[in-house]
């Protein structure tokens, strides 16, 4: 009986003494879910990397065009500035809400959190058009201050590129928030008293302690903004009035008004590297893990 028990035992084995290699039977319920992924964004993506190498001829012209238009080198310039502006003031009043929260009773924490929620509730489009009316020049604002005679003459809040900056942030201050409140939420109260303890002041012992533990939700957050920023089109479109140009505005006019698919995809292709390269550098400074919440 032990010898035939044996013998099916070792007719289960490699003939070089190793377990003969298994499908994960989890991988017949993922394989067509990653599949269908794959045609869905690889194949677009491939499409669109291939018309900007061959629109209107086969060739690097298009990606030439980087370094030799000044008009796509100061729509570039206008990104960036404005997507580090905005993810900088972002942080600032995201960091100081997300502190409120932390610190506050639950009952203030709740309504402090249904008012950073209500962005998410009202559509994109119906904010920008609340701030043409809040920052046109006879909007309600001009208006006031007109009437308690601070200003003489309407001051231009729209069509440019403060307004364009007046509506990110306010976009972006809910996904500031979370990531740092998550972050801080984690931070142990009795660090900062031990430090008092020691006889540090309120000041330095948020300076020397809090701080420095906030700095992976405060990092997060970051990244989170600034990638979110990159692909703004609504807000820059209505609130700048073509008047201040970021990159997927541009790709829209490309497409859709020159009809230079070329150079539209082009900057599309762009955009999707800068997104990679801002995580590539990101996962050299911080563990990404971490600032996301994972163990």
């Amino acid at each position: 009986m032990s010898s035939s028990t044996g013998t099916i035992a070792l007719e289960g084995l490699d003939p070089r003494g190793k377990q003969p290699s298994r499908i994960n039977p989890y991988w017949v319920l993922v394989l067509p879910l990653v599949l269908f992924l794959l045609v869905l964004y690889l194949y677009p993506i491939g499409q669109v990397l291939w018309i900007s190498f061959s629109d209107p001829e086969v060739g690097l012209q298009n990606y030439e065009r980087l370094v030799t238009n000044r008009g796509i080198l100061k729509m570039l310039g206008n990104t960036f500035r404005i997507c580090f502006i905005t993810t900088g003031i972002s942080l600032v009043l995201g960091y100081l809400i997300a502190y409120a929260m932390a610190h506050v009773t639950d009952r203030h924490r709740i309504w402090i959190l249904m008012f950073v929620l209500v962005p998410f509730w009202v559509s994109v489009l119906a904010r920008a058009f609340s701030w043409v009316v809040l920052l046109h020049d006879n909007g309600i604002i001009n208006r006031a201050l007109l009437d308690w005679g601070v200003i003489s003459e309407p001051i231009h809040l729209v069509r440019n590129e403060l307004g364009v900056l007046i509506g990110m942030v306010h976009y972006m201050i809910p996904y500031a928030v979370l990531p740092l409140y998550a972050n801080l939420r984690g931070i142990d109260p009795k660090l900062v008293s031990a430090a008092r303890g020691l006889g540090a002041g309120p000041f330095e012992s948020f300076w020397r302690v809090y701080l420095p533990l906030s700095l992976p939700g405060i990092a997060g957050a970051g990244l989170l903004v600034f990638i979110l920023t990159l692909g703004f089109f609504v807000t820059p479109s209505i609130l700048g009035g073509g008047k201040t140009l970021m990159i997927a505005e541009y790709v829209s006019v490309q497409i859709l008004q020159t009809v230079r698919w070329g150079v539209g995809s082009m900057l599309a292709m762009v955009l999707l590297v800068l997104v990679f390269l801002v995580f590539a550098v990101m996962s050299r400074v911080v563990d990404l893990r971490t600032m996301f919440g994972a163990k």
